[in-house]
């Protein structure tokens, strides 16, 4: 131990690591069942959220965004224009202003951090011996550390709170040419660029003994070369008026997301001119995105489960280390194999119900390599004459 530098060591005895991995299996059964029905649902959500966006791009109607054509009332629309408020957004604590769709406070302090690495090695008789390396650092964040949670916490105190908080604002009303923005479509506009506070600006009264303008921003602190534990400091980002694409239904002279015949909605924008096509081939490309990233989560998950089922097995044998490891290895790839096979199936059996064609063709590959999986495990003298 030296420094803001420490080493722990701790040991588990054999018994104990069997009662964790019996109380395992419980957790591990958990996830592997919720696995199930997270896989089943995404794959709905996918194909209804394909059909509701080839629905939308065949029935999309582009429009001017400088009137209002009460023949497109209740019609998905699409239209490009400069989306624009005559509000002045102003944080109530610093006194900083401008005329743009959103105004974001970004509030860091100079705090103690920990950082932690553990390495497990396994003792003859079943047991383990973790050595655990602390270290702790000074840097900013944008969120208070709680120190007490700290192995060491002695020496590396912070502040119980901080003094200012992040915070945005949103203009009431934005407009699009003749249009007002609902709220939910003007809070898709995020990109935000840096507001630079100007050197000549007076501080806040509040302020006036401990701040200083530094970097666009506001320092709150004795010396910004030398910061200490508690300093803060405080930028600030807008959206101005920009250009903005959106595919919505057109409701009086504002938008309301668009419901069609597969039971999804669309409601879509984009920063910059994009076609009606363009936003629907993005849409469906993050929808895409999404699908495989929860069918990711699943089979994650279900994996995951079922190597906690199957750890009591590599505990039990860990008298004698290599044949823990050994064990612990076969399994991994048993709860890979058989995750591989519960995900195909899963996703097959939901195809059948939303896709029937290329489901019955998942189902098929799912079986071939259950088949597979069953050739693997089967004994190497078994079938011979």
């Amino acid at each position: 131990m030296s420094g803001d530098r420490f080493t722990k060591v701790t040991s588990q005895s054999w018994g104990s690591r069997i009662g964790d991995s019996f109380k395992g299996i419980v957790v591990g059964l958990i996830l592997f069942v919720v696995a199930f029905p997270l896989l089943f649902m995404n794959e709905g959500r996918a194909v209804k959220t394909a059909k509701t966006l080839k629905e939308g791009g065949k029935t999309v109607v582009t429009i001017a965004a400088d009137s209002v054509d009460v023949a497109n009332e209740g019609k998905l629309v699409h239209l490009t224009g400069l989306a624009t408020t005559e509000a002045t957004l102003t944080d109530p604590v610093f006194g900083v202003s401008e005329q743009a769709l959103k105004l974001k406070r970004l509030v860091e302090m100079y705090q103690w951090k920990e950082k932690s690495e553990s390495k497990t090695n396994k003792k003859l008789g079943g047991g383990t011996e973790t050595v655990t390396d602390y270290s702790y650092r000074q840097d900013w964040a944008d969120r208070l550390v709680n120190a007490e949670s700290f192995e060491y916490p002695e020496g590396h105190e912070n502040p119980d709170s901080m003094p200012y908080l992040s915070a945005m604002q949103t203009a009431d009303q934005v407009s699009l040419g003749a249009f007002t923005l609902s709220r939910s479509l003007a809070g898709k506009i995020n990109n935000f660029e840096p507001l630079l506070i100007s050197s000549e600006k007076p501080l806040p009264e509040a302020l006036e003994s401990t701040a200083t303008v530094l970097n666009g921003g506001y320092y709150i602190g004795t010396n910004s070369a030398a910061p200490q534990i508690g300093d803060v400091r405080v930028k600030f980002e807008v959206v101005k008026p920009g250009q903005v694409s959106v595919v919505a239904k057109q409701v009086g002279n504002s938008f309301e997301p668009y419901l069609t015949q597969a039971s999804g909605t669309i409601e879509l924008l984009q920063v910059g001119a994009h076609s009606a096509e363009a936003m629907i081939k993005a849409a469906e490309a993050s929808n895409r995105m999404m699908t495989w990233l929860l069918r990711l989560v699943g089979f994650v998950l279900m994996m995951g489960g079922l190597n906690l089922v199957f750890k009591p097995l590599s505990v039990l044998a860990d008298v004698l280390p290599i044949a823990g490891t050994i064990i612990g290895a076969g399994t991994g790839i048993i709860a890979f194999l058989m995750a591989s096979v519960g995900t195909l199936i899963t996703v097959a059996v939901a195809w059948i119900v939303y896709r029937p064609l290329l489901g019955v063709v998942l189902l098929v590959v799912a079986v071939g390599v259950m088949v597979m999986i069953k050739g693997k495990l089967k004994p190497a003298g078994e079938g011979r004459g």
